[in-house]
């Protein structure tokens, strides 16, 4: 009975989204099951959630940051950052600095307990990505590494600007 509604279906004048082959949804799904089994390794030890390690992640990249620049630098709703921003800073990870330039806003920055979190799992997030593309050649992961970045760019003009996802 299925196979005949999928053939009645395939033969209709519509089109079918076979979810499977679909390049969004199988992108999605890729970034899913990488960012669950990464956050395996801060959620385990630091009782992180995956928000949590993106702030943790940019302010041990840049120092410091606005809670909008976090939440465009790691695609997240503004939301999204500012419950994640309450956490650290409940669990004092995080402090809050007036923005001199703009009252509306204030910059974060890791504490030292924040930054010593960071240091112990960055060479761990480092050593999961290179088990993660091991399955790859040097060739392939530069190719991946370059598509990606232009897959990225060409959504960022197809979606609505100012919009991220959380």
């Amino acid at each position: 009975m299925a196979h005949q509604i999928a053939a009645q279906k395939r033969e209709s004048s519509s089109p079918t989204v076979i979810l499977e082959s679909f390049l969004p949804y199988r992108l999605n799904v890729l970034a899913s099951l990488t960012s669950n089994a990464l956050a395996q390794i801060y959620a385990e030890r630091f009782g992180l959630s995956i928000p949590a390690w993106r702030v943790i992640a940019t302010l041990g990249q840049y120092e410091y940051r606005t809670a909008r620049d976090i939440a465009s630098h790691g695609v997240m709703h503004k939301s999204t950052v500012s419950r994640a921003v309450a956490s650290l800073e409940q669990r004092g990870l995080i402090v809050r600095k007036p923005n001199q330039d703009d009252r509306r806003e204030e910059w974060l920055e890791l504490t030292e307990e924040g930054r010593e979190i960071y240091e112990a799992l960055a060479p761990e997030a480092l050593a999961f990505e290179d088990r993660f593309v091991s399955v790859l050649t040097e060739e392939e992961q530069k190719v991946l590494a370059a598509l990606i970045d232009r897959l990225s760019g060409h959504a960022r003009l197809l979606g609505p600007e100012g919009e991220v996802e959380g």
